[in-house]
């Protein structure tokens, strides 16, 4: 009830007519997402450390169907999920200064996180991708390309899953990184959806250098981070 109540509040300062320029006109809702960042939501589900309040999965999902239900529908909630949900691999998986250097920019609204998972030939099926990470010494060269994901155009950082093995089977030739979108190579294109504008992008790898402290997990550990 005091996590419902606390967001309904910060929601009350952004009504209907709010939303409805959004919807109409796209865009990054910032000053809502910054006002979320300022009473420490979106750390909701971080650790402590790291500037987060330690709680877990329920209380964010409680959090989510109160800025659902204000008015901010599926506009409001994907702005405040992505920081909430889409950093957990870091979280479980990422190395201490993985954690330190990526985290706190989360949970203090500086910085958005995306991630790469579905591909123009493979939705809902993980296991079938193909944008390949090939090692060279130190280094990782990935190409391929990442569909419906979701605010690459306004993120700082990338989990991007990749194939490392062909050879193996297809869930065990998987591994994770997670790196900088202005690294070069990195070409994101915005998709229009009757959502609205730029909320889901096409992002393409052509010969992208990575280097290997940018793995989050095992190498062939990827399926794991991702689930």
């Amino acid at each position: 009830r005091e996590i419902r109540e606390a967001i309904l509040k910060i929601c009350a300062r952004f009504g209907d007519d709010y939303w409805l320029k959004k919807d109409k006109e796209g865009g990054f809702p910032h000053d809502f997402h910054q006002a979320l960042a300022a009473d420490g939501w979106l750390g909701i589900a971080m650790p402590e450390d790291y500037g987060g309040s330690g709680l877990g999965v329920t209380e964010a999902a409680l959090m989510m169907q109160a800025i659902a239900e204000s008015g901010a529908g599926m506009s409001g909630a994907s702005a405040v999920h992505i920081p909430v949900f889409s950093v957990q691999p870091v979280v479980l998986f990422g190395t201490q200064e993985q954690k330190a250097r990526i985290l706190p920019t989360i949970t203090s609204g500086e910085a958005l996180v995306c991630m790469g998972y579905s591909e123009p030939d493979n939705g809902s099926d993980l296991a079938g991708i193909t944008t390949r990470a090939v090692r060279d010494g130190d280094e990782w060269i990935i190409n391929g390309a990442k569909m419906w994901t979701t605010m690459a155009h306004e993120a700082k950082w990338l989990i991007l899953l990749t194939r490392t093995d062909p050879d193996l089977a297809p869930r065990r030739g998987l591994t994770m990184f997670i790196l900088p979108m202005d690294t070069p190579g990195i070409t994101v294109r915005p998709i229009e959806t009757l959502h609205g504008v730029a909320e889901f992008c096409e992002v393409f790898f052509d010969g992208v250098l990575v280097p290997s402290e940018r793995l989050l997990g095992e190498v062939g550990g990827g399926w794991s981070v991702a689930m």
